[in-house]
């Protein structure tokens, strides 16, 4: 875990890849609520960690994306009820 935040109209954290794992990066995800809405923030970078990692990097993207699409749809889901 790289940082946390929990408070009344705030919670998140952020996490970084392990050692051994085929990128190096962080991701961040932060739920504010203010004035009525929840908003969702998500932050991530990373690169590759090798030369063969790199040659598929266009994967890691796609994947990052998808991730980022399931945490919107979660979201959204616990707004609805």
């Amino acid at each position: 875990m790289v940082w946390t935040v929990d408070e009344p109209d705030r919670y998140g954290f952020a996490y970084g890849t392990l050692p051994d794992h085929p990128e190096r990066g962080e991701e961040a995800c932060l739920v504010e609520q203010a004035k009525g809405r929840v908003t969702l923030k998500i932050r991530a970078f990373s690169r590759p960690s090798n030369r063969l990692v790199r040659t598929a990097s266009g994967a890691g993207r796609l994947a990052q994306r998808w991730m980022t699409v399931r945490y919107e749809r979660s979201l959204a889901e616990l707004a609805r009820g």
